[in-house]
């Protein structure tokens, strides 16, 4: 135990000051300066952790929850240049993997696709989609689309409208994914009748970027989705709670969902997965296929479907990639 308060306390330490760091550059877009230093974030945040964020200070909870917002307008800047980038080219489709993560994207998109089609009753074959939060890169719906939901129809939300365009032109030269993305430049709060239409609405991690903001999202969304509907929350664990926000299951039954099942990666997809349903019944807890029974807002924590292969996180080849790539979170 007191080693791992040793680890625990050198971690905050070090993301402190890394923090301290960040909030003193004079711009968050792409450059050498803003690359090392999420570089090192990243490193740092991405190995396993006994970290538990939820526990820490008032002060170290102050200062993640300014990180995560941080690491929120990093990454916006980061995906609008490239989303630039690959605007230039004939088909930007063709040129997907100039962007250091994007294999990041093509493993997270599996998984969640993997663990709908395992946890969802009756197995998941939507045929309309809502992405909220999909930015100017929309590299998850993408993938969703070509790889693995090839009748579906994708509705892509973001409160910028300048990322909704910029996400719109990359998909010009393929008339088949053209066909079936359409970008939407709305509030979730503002979304009602709409969010009815859709078998599965998946949550953006950065979508309400505080644990009460998430849960007035969620609740928002259990208000107005269709009973049975299937809900992908993008979540975090251990120290990558520094990146992104992390989100209680139980305020995901709170909202009018049965959660089905948590995966907390430990390989190169940083975010954690939760999958839920619409439930139409606020007592009901239940599944009905054989899967077991959870009450809402608790389920098991799951291993992912499949391993990725060899993607576990080697750090010093991830540092020696990002420094190359000569970008940032």
């Amino acid at each position: 135990m007191e080693s791992q308060n040793k680890e625990v306390d050198a971690l905050v330490q070090k993301i402190t000051g890394l923090h301290a760091a960040i909030s003193k550059l004079p711009s968050l877009s792409p450059g050498p300066d803003v690359n090392a230093l999420f570089t090192d974030l990243v490193t740092a945040c991405v190995p396993p952790s006994p970290v538990d964020v939820t526990k820490l200070s008032p002060e170290a909870q102050e200062m993640r929850e300014g990180l995560i917002r941080l690491c929120s307008e990093a990454e916006g800047k980061l995906e609008a240049h490239y989303s630039d980038m690959l605007a230039a080219f004939d088909n930007p489709l063709d040129h997907l993997g100039m962007f250091p993560y994007y294999s990041n994207y093509i493993n997270l998109s599996k998984l969640e696709y993997e663990l709908l089609a395992r946890y969802v009753p009756g197995g998941i074959a939507p045929a309309r989609v809502a992405f909220i939060g999909s930015g100017p890169l929309p590299f998850s719906s993408f993938v969703l689309a070509a790889r693995h939901l090839p009748d579906t129809m994708f509705d892509n939300y973001d409160l910028c409208g300048a990322a909704n365009d910029r996400a719109s032109k990359l998909f010009r030269a393929d008339k088949d994914l053209g066909a079936r993305m359409s970008f939407h430049t709305a509030d979730v709060a503002d979304l009602r009748g709409e969010l009815a239409a859709y078998d599965a609405v998946f949550l953006a991690a950065l979508v309400g970027m505080a644990a009460e903001e998430k849960a007035k999202v969620i609740a928002h969304l259990g208000a107005h989705m269709a009973d049975g509907a299937a809900l992908v929350v993008r979540s975090a664990h251990g120290a990558r709670g520094f990146l992104y926000p992390i989100v209680d299951p139980e305020d995901i039954g709170r909202g009018g969902f049965e959660v089905l099942a948590v995966c907390h990666p430990d390989d190169d997809v940083v975010n954690s997965v939760i999958i839920a349903r619409k439930s139409s019944d606020a007592q009901d807890v239940g599944l009905q296929n054989g899967r077991g029974q959870y009450a809402r807002g608790t389920a098991p924590v799951v291993s992912p479907p499949c391993r990725f292969g060899e993607m576990v996180v080697d750090v010093t080849q991830k540092r020696e990639e990002f420094a190359k790539a000569e970008v940032a979170f």
